[in-house]
């Protein structure tokens, strides 16, 4: 391997956007907290919620390589391994909201009627306990993965991928559970009285897919700048198109089965989270959220070619990370809405906020291991892959 390949330093042009992106994100932060305080925190919830979930999409896919014996996304580990490492960033967003806004979930207020196993359930410290658990649960087997993969980097130790083949499949299996109670905790209490035993895989879907996202656009930019040049493949791209395919399809198909579910049932307590996001001019961005998150990326990858098309790989996948915003969006906002949704500086601000601080972060930590792994066991198949 070269030297561009062995250690990555972002162009500085590329850096300073970034910067003033990141800046613009904490002066909206700053500004909302004194102007509008009803608008920054519920978009403070959405952006932390957003990046936690391209972090936890990482780890996510990072796992499922190592227990499948999968050697074709090898020359690649190194993007989501470093998407992994930012999940603090995403818990200190949650924090803040946790501990400084928690009005925003109404079963907070004084006289909110809960019974049974909500009561006992949705109470703060009981919330706030949990959270911790799920965030340093995440954090440390993360931590974990990632140092032992970056160790066989200086050693060449094959007993690093066992050991990560290990914790990968605890991660998988602690994530199935903890992720499913997290979303109902964190976004679906926002509505207490609503429920849908489905919530907790549709917002894996959701997350999956805007990982996978990532993940393309990451890559092709590594490309672009040098690292990833002569590495990246057709056939690299391919494999990411047809998981992109898949898992949007699969978020349709989940997506479909709540809302088709719930119509069905005709339940008061459940259509009226339906009845809000289909009314006035909610109905358009309801609309919009299938469209970017499964029927342009469903229309528009199913040609080989298509897949295997940079330039239109990149599109899509920006698609969809706009669609994964405004899926979050739809699940976040009505209540503090209200009838019209609302777009304005406080949301772009955070948006453009949270994709320079992002980026910045994971330009970071790909500088501190070679942006290919050097000694994996699996290197090989993956430079050498073939479709």
């Amino acid at each position: 391997m070269n030297g561009p390949r062995m250690s990555f330093q972002p162009p500085e042009s590329v850096v300073h956007v970034l910067r003033m992106l990141a800046a613009i994100g904490a002066l909206t932060f700053a500004a909302g907290l004194a102007l509008a305080p009803e608008r920054i925190w519920p978009n403070l919830l959405l952006v932390s919620y957003f990046v936690l979930g391209l972090s936890l999409a990482g780890l996510v896919f990072v796992a499922l390589q190592y227990i499948t014996g999968a050697g074709w996304s090898t020359s690649l580990r190194r993007i989501p391994e470093s998407m992994a490492t930012l999940l603090p960033a995403g818990a200190i967003g949650l924090a803040l909201v946790f501990l400084l806004r928690p009005g925003l979930y109404p079963w907070t207020h004084e006289g909110e009627d809960l019974h049974g196993f909500k009561h006992l359930w949705l109470n703060p410290p009981f919330f706030l306990a949990r959270a911790v658990i799920y965030l340093v649960s995440w954090g440390a087997l993360a931590f974990a993965i990632v140092r032992a993969s970056r160790r066989q980097d200086q050693d060449g130790d094959h007993a690093h991928t066992r050991r990560n083949i290990k914790l990968s499949a605890i991660f998988l299996v602690l994530f199935g559970a903890t992720f499913w109670l997290a979303s109902y905790d964190w976004i679906m209490s926002l509505e207490p009285h609503w429920y849908s035993t489905l919530f907790g895989i549709y917002n894996f879907a959701g997350l999956f897919v805007g990982g996978l996202a990532t993940i393309i656009v990451f890559a092709v930019w590594l490309e672009r700048l040098g690292p990833l040049r002569g590495i990246l493949s057709e056939d690299h791209m391919h494999d990411l198109g047809i998981l992109l395919f898949a898992f949007s399809t699969f978020w349709a198909y989940i997506w479909f089965s709540q809302y088709m579910l719930i119509w069905y049932a005709n339940i008061p307590e459940e259509t009226a989270y339906y009845i809000r996001r289909l009314g006035g001019a909610w109905q358009p961005l309801f609309i919009a959220n299938l469209f970017l998150n499964w029927i342009a990326p469903f229309f528009l990858l199913m040609p080989r070619r298509v897949k295997r098309s940079v330039a239109i790989m990149v599109r899509v996948s920006v698609f969809v990370l706009v669609g994964r915003w405004l899926d979050l969006y739809i699940m976040i906002m009505p209540p503090f809405a209200g009838a019209v949704p609302v777009l304005g500086v406080w949301e772009v601000g955070l948006v453009l906020g949270a994709v320079g601080a992002f980026s910045l972060l994971m330009f970071r930590a790909l500088e501190q291991a070679p942006v290919i792994p050097v000694r994996d066991p699996y290197l090989a198949e993956s430079l050498h892959i073939r479709r």
